[in-house]
């Protein structure tokens, strides 16, 4: 039997409490962070990968993370979750309006050092990192990571890129040395507010991203869609090779929006950034082009929209009927 190559998972479990996602309810509480990017990439993924979770979960929250992991198909079979003796990390959500929200965070789990993490990237053939927390991995943690794993490292950058202030709410804010960060990645993923932490606009970020050694930057619109970025002769993941991983050396730069092709009116975007970009990355993965591989996130981004929760997700982004 053929292995099926393994996309390792570096995140966080977040359990949410979302209030005014719809004014005449009650806040609910349910799985967030990390279980949004694992359902789309149990439901994206070719059937040649399965995923890896290198995700620490707090003892308080281990036995539902265990029980929510157990219902995805694309999971190792030896993979499994790091209970530590932390209280897992809780977030409330408050939204403004559809697609603006505040998060304040309580809890808090323990990033990753390299020591504990280079035994399980041994065997790892991709990675996908999304900074729930903001502080899974630290730069030199990271530095080590693309030292030592030849293949693709896609990074939502997310709450990389927020303080924590006193009373638990997040606030963005700037990154610094942004270019070192970047040359830890092949493709990063950030949306309007996270890129004005770090640049001027999109265009500065992506001449700073690129130079360092990013091969495609997306930025993410929320209803309007998707721009992305991409390094001279880069089109999908089989060309990252080594002349398109020259740093420094960039060369005029092919920028697209690709739109949203339906407006949506109303529904609950949490999550959508993490489907969008787990869906996006599982396609390169599986060959697909940018803008193929960004139509299907979009696509992904939109069902999430009419569902609630991660529970039973992967089942809906799959266009199977669910029951809420």
């Amino acid at each position: 039997m053929m292995r099926r190559k393994r996309l390792g998972v570096i995140s966080t479990f977040v359990w949410d409490t979302i209030y005014g996602r719809d004014p005449r309810s009650e806040p609910v509480t349910e799985w967030g962070g990390c279980a949004y990017a694992l359902s789309a990439l149990d439901a994206s993924l070719a059937d040649d990968w399965e995923i890896v979770p290198l995700v620490k979960v707090g003892d308080d929250l281990a036995p539902r993370a265990r029980e929510f992991i157990a219902t995805l198909s694309h999971v190792a079979p030896d993979a499994a979750l790091i209970g530590v003796p932390y209280p897992n990390n809780r977030v409330e959500l408050r939204y403004e309006t559809s697609e603006r929200r505040a998060e304040k965070l309580t809890g808090g789990l323990p990033g990753w050092s390299w020591l504990g993490l280079k035994p399980l990237l041994r065997d790892i053939d991709a990675l996908y990192i999304n900074f729930m927390s903001g502080w899974e991995l630290d730069l030199e943690t990271c530095q080590l990571i693309r030292q030592n794993l030849a293949g693709p490292v896609y990074c939502d950058l997310h709450m990389r890129v927020h303080a924590l202030q006193p009373d638990g709410w997040r606030v963005v804010q700037p990154l610094p040395s942004f270019d070192q960060w970047c040359r830890c990645f092949d493709l990063l993923q950030m949306n309007e507010d996270e890129v004005k932490a770090v640049a001027r606009d999109p265009m500065e970020l992506a001449a700073i991203a690129m130079t360092a050694g990013v091969r495609c930057l997306t930025v993410t619109l929320g209803s309007r869609g998707a721009v992305y970025f991409a390094a001279p002769g880069f089109d999908r993941i089989n060309d990252l090779d080594a002349s398109t991983k020259a740093i420094g050396d960039v060369g005029p730069l092919r920028t697209a929006l690709v739109p949203v092709p339906v407006t949506f009116d109303s529904g609950d975007p949490t999550g959508c950034g993490d489907v969008w970009g787990a869906t996006y990355f599982s396609r390169l993965l599986a060959g697909d082009d940018i803008a193929t591989a960004m139509r299907a996130a979009h696509a992904a981004a939109a069902r999430n929209v009419n569902f609630r929760g991660a529970a039973g997700l992967t089942r809906h982004l799959r266009g199977e009927l669910i029951t809420q």
